[in-house]
């Protein structure tokens, strides 16, 4: 089976309805389009065909959707990098996904320690050459790759295709409908499948995004009150800000704003009550990278009922708790569908993802019994840290690095502003060396990685066979 170009389909049947936004800028889908095909040209003279892997590094900005854009109508395979990330955390995906060219943000180049990168200006400033347009997409062909942490402390590279982008976008119409002048707030990095998700949905939906570079709490109580867009992605801590702009400034929302998709850990009961209040409607998900985005997502009509509780299944999509026996009983979230990753890619490629076609997310939870899915624990030891992902493993991995540190372990704190923050525990050789590890974490780990706070001590908890037990480390606290 295979897809019509979305880009060029979307252009055919609504050409002249918005397609992006920044600032005082717009563009339809017919100019998006022609940008698209123009950039096309211009990495084809950098010898990038539909059998080569690119790395994209950027942030979220026009260029950085034309130059995808420009990707997809190519064929080539997009590896989408973290622009937070440290020099050598960058340097681990692009090594690991043996890419043939770094795409990179001018003002991100000094990130990039490779041979050859290719700068926005530059490609903005060479001629276009001939290139086969793709017309037709395989439903198996992977358009992004995404970095997801991993339990062993090394990032795994997510496949996504043209099938999980499509079916996460259909399913999600089917819950929230479809309307032909929908334009999304996109304050989320468009690296990340939160952001990504939003541009993919808006080619096969025909809607508008409205960008923003980065999240800003007062901008976006402004969009919100001015009638222009209809939906937005945030995680809590977003909400409680953009809340919090609308309650001093006494604003009122438009009518116009229908719903918020909420991800990356519940949202507070108090932050649904104060959303309701200005007319927001928030829909609490569950997703992952290897699932392409949302898998379930609570109703508002939920929302006071099911209190915690990340919802349903959406309609192509099926959860079950493995090891569970009935109603309530946690045990690891399973999922299936048309959406879940075929698989990884570079040191991990060999691991299965799925298992009689369903994917062990790691993730503890159970159902209860109408069916709602509720989240016990985001995988054992993760950590949410405003919307990020935090993996202690990864941490830990660099502090060991440190000449001086002969044991450690790292937990999540809570935190008002983030939700939760990185603490450490270290056994140290020399405890003179605690006051280094804040600036060594930083020339290694991206600044929301960097532990918060670092305890010395004696010894770290472990169990029988000698694992560390994160969880006692949480009691320390």
């Amino acid at each position: 089976m295979t897809y019509p170009n979305w880009l060029t389909q979307r252009a055919y049947l609504t050409g002249n309805q918005l397609a992006l936004s920044y600032g005082e800028n717009e563009w339809t889908f017919n100019e998006v389009n022609e940008l698209a095909l123009e950039y096309s040209g211009k990495l084809a003279s950098f010898g990038i065909t539909e059998k080569s892997r690119v790395a994209l590094l950027s942030k979220s900005h026009p260029d950085a959707v034309f130059v995808m854009y420009g990707c997809m109508h190519i064929g080539c395979e997009m590896v989408m990098l973290n622009e937070r990330l440290a020099g050598g955390e960058l340097a681990y995906q692009i090594d690991d996904a043996q890419v043939d060219r770094v795409l990179v943000h001018t003002a991100l180049m000094e990130k990039v320690a490779v041979t050859n990168p290719i700068s926005f200006d530059e490609l903005k400033s060479v001629e276009p050459v001939d290139f086969l347009l793709k017309t037709e997409w395989p439903k198996d062909r992977t358009i992004s790759i995404m970095f997801t942490s991993g339990t062993t402390g090394n990032p795994k590279g997510v496949r996504q295709t043209a099938e999980n982008h499509f079916s996460s976008a259909v399913s999600s119409a089917l819950n929230l409908g479809v309307s032909p002048d929908d334009v999304w707030l996109c304050t989320v990095p468009l690296f990340h499948i939160s952001g990504f998700s939003v541009l993919m949905r808006s080619l096969i939906y025909g809607m508008g995004v409205r960008l923003y570079e980065k999240f800003d709490a007062a901008a976006c109580a402004d969009e919100l009150c001015k009638g222009q867009v209809t939906h937005s992605s945030m995680v809590g801590v977003m909400l409680e800000q953009v809340l919090r702009e609308i309650e001093q400034r006494d604003l009122r929302v438009s009518p116009r704003f229908k719903q918020i998709l909420a991800g990356g850990g519940p949202v507070p009961v108090s932050y649904l009550q104060r959303a309701e209040a200005h007319g927001i409607q928030v829909l609490q998900t569950y997703g992952m990278t290897e699932t392409s985005s949302q898998t379930t997502t609570l109703q508002p009509a939920d929302a006071k009922t099911k209190i915690g509780s990340a919802g349903k299944p959406l309609f192509l999509y099926q959860v079950k708790i493995d090891g569970a026996h009935g109603a309530g009983e946690n045990g690891e979230i399973f999922i299936k569908g048309p959406q879940v990753t075929p698989g990884y890619i570079g040191q991990f490629r060999e691991r299965p993802v799925q298992i009689d076609g369903w994917l062990p997310t790691g993730d503890i939870g159970y159902l209860d019994v109408e069916g709602f899915l509720y989240v016990v624990d985001r995988r054992s030891d993760l950590l949410v840290s405003g919307g990020e992902n935090v993996y202690p493993a990864e941490i830990e991995k660099v502090l060991m690095a440190h000449p001086a540190v002969r044991e450690a372990g790292v937990c999540g704190m809570p935190d008002e502003q983030w939700g939760e923050v990185p603490a450490a525990f270290v056994v140290l050789d020399d405890v003179q060396a605690k006051e280094q590890l804040p600036s060594f974490c930083r020339k290694h780990l991206a600044g929301y990685k960097v532990p918060k706070i670092f305890h010395v001590v004696d010894e770290l908890p472990r169990s029988a066979s000698n694992k560390l037990l994160r969880r006692e480390l949480k009691k320390w606290l």
